[in-house]
């Protein structure tokens, strides 16, 4: 498992439940748990503790100014800020100076990547990841668009690893940037960063990290990494709704940033920042540091939540199947599965009515990921986080191991021996680069399985994890080529192209 880097890795089965966290206390400081509900949609979104909402209200009713007068809100103001960077460096492994705030993940890899393109030829290229979130990837695209360059896609392993030998024969001369996400929001597959960014900057590219997944879950530390630029969002690690940045001060010291040109340019992180930052969501981000610290912080969580992720995989019948890797080992607790013969939306709705949440959705916004994966319509995701107790995973596997056929869906859907899995108009436009963006995308080479539930394949395509257990659909290996070009309009075999631009997701899934 080389190509994979955890800070748990090999704990497998022999993780267990014996924990440093106390999580009856640990749930008391969330209202929202108060009420029955089991929530597993972490990666959408986490619950958040009281104390991070109260830090918040206190920060509009107490510091409510800008930054730079003499009165007390706008010291408090400075005060949070200053605060903010600190406890965000410590959390990312970085100096305060080289953090960077902002509304989201997305709109900060928008603007970061089209600050550090400024210095792009034409022909220029950049490496993404099919395991990424396009949130990683529709910034390199435009990018392109704009600046006639062009976006490789680097493929995946059955097991939906990273094919590091895939990133390796693509790097070159021309490589400027190798983007990746850390772990999958989708099937929770961990990528080996430190050896990607190693690979990054020996070919004289700027490594570029979604550690939007991650963070959740494992301890960060950008300097043992190697990264240059890092983005992630707290919302999936208990707190608001923001997104930060941890750039290298010798890489990001030599860009021109986007900004209003009376805006402060020191320290070197601020000159990234545009506008007035949400000074109360940053109050709040301090809170939910000191609610991650108070609990003994990662060394605590990660055993824990994996030792869940295990529970969650012992307890499953062999109605269900699991998407990419067939343990805990290389990834976080974060699951894609279907239930055989009942539609993942189905699956979703009968969850709901007794008192669970999970998603079901189709590309889960990893769009070269989704046509690996071998299913057809939906796949409900599964995500634990540590307030998700040993109790609410028996909940989740007893319900889900009752569920069965559905009327509409009770019987196996045909294979797909030669071909992508069938995508709808919708979705192919999606999937396409926008028009005249040079893009080189990877189609799968081989057949592909397809999955349990609203496009079930039959049983033999399956790998068993263990006996009478729990089916793990593995992805397609991504190694034959296509290259994309709205120029040619040619859409033959596994061409694809595009005359369009992207059209508006049609779930919102934010990142």
């Amino acid at each position: 498992m080389a190509d994979v880097l955890s800070a748990s890795e090999n704990l497998g089965a022999s993780e267990n439940l014996n924990t440093e966290l106390d999580i009856p206390a640990i749930r008391a400081r969330f209202s929202s748990l108060r009420q029955g509900f089991a929530f597993f949609d972490a990666p959408g979104g986490t619950q958040v503790p009281d104390e991070v909402g109260e830090a918040i209200a206190r920060a509009l009713r107490d510091a409510s100014a800008n930054l730079g007068a003499g009165y007390a809100t706008s010291i408090r103001v400075g005060q949070i800020l200053e605060e903010a960077e600190h406890k965000a460096a410590r959390f990312l492994g970085c100096e305060p100076h080289e953090v960077i705030f902002g509304p989201n993940m997305t709109t900060l890899n928008f603007a970061l990547s089209r600050t550090a393109a400024r210095a792009f030829q034409p022909g220029d290229e950049i490496l993404v990841s099919c395991l990424d979130h396009d949130a990683g990837v529709a910034p390199w695209l435009e990018i392109a668009h704009d600046r006639d360059l062009v976006v490789r896609h680097v493929g995946l392993h059955d097991d939906t690893t990273l094919d590091v030998a895939d990133l390796e024969s693509k790097l070159g001369p021309r490589t400027k940037v190798v983007a990746f996400a850390w772990a999958s929001n989708a099937v929770g597959t961990v990528t080996d960063a430190r050896r990607v960014c190693q690979l990054a900057h020996d070919a004289g590219a700027l490594a570029w990290v979604d550690a939007v997944h991650y963070a959740a879950h494992e301890p960060i530390d950008v300097r043992a990494i190697g990264a240059d630029m890092l983005i992630c969002s707290p919302y999936k690690f208990c707190g608001p709704h923001l997104g930060v940045a941890a750039g290298r001060s010798e890489v990001m010291g030599q860009w021109r940033p986007y900004k209003a040109r009376p805006a402060p340019t020191s320290p070197l992180g601020r000159s990234f920042e545009t506008g007035t930052q949400s000074y109360e969501l940053l109050a709040g981000f301090n809170a939910t540091i000191d609610y991650l610290d108070s609990i003994g912080g990662f060394a605590a969580i990660t055993p824990y939540e994996r030792a869940l992720g295990q529970r969650f995989i012992d307890g499953l019948s062999d109605a269900v199947t699991i998407y990419g890797r067939p343990g805990m080992d290389g990834r976080v607790p974060t699951f894609l599965v279907n239930v055989n013969g009942v539609a993942a939306e189905e699956v979703a709705a009968r969850l709901a009515d007794v008192q669970m949440g999970v998603w079901a959705h189709d590309t889960w916004y990893s769009l070269g990921l989704y046509q690996g994966l071998g299913y057809t319509g939906k796949s409900v995701r599964i995500g634990f986080i540590h307030y998700n107790s040993p109790e609410e995973v028996d909940r989740l596997t007893g319900a889900l191991n009752g569920l069965r056929l559905s009327r509409a869906l009770a019987c196996w859907a045909p294979r797909y021996p030669s071909a992508p899995p069938r995508i709808s108009a919708s979705l192919s436009r999606l999937m396409l680069p926008p028009e005249t963006t040079q893009t080189i995308f990877p189609v799968p080479a081989r057949p592909l399985s397809a999955a349990a539930g609203a496009s079930a394949p039959a049983p033999s395509a399956m790998i068993r994890t263990r006996s009478a257990s729990v089916r793990t659909a593995a992805a397609t290996s991504a190694t034959g080529m296509a290259t994309a070009s709205s120029t040619s309009g040619d859409t033959s075999g596994h061409m694809l192209s595009s005359t369009r631009r992207l059209p508006e997701p049609s779930t919102n899934e934010g990142w």
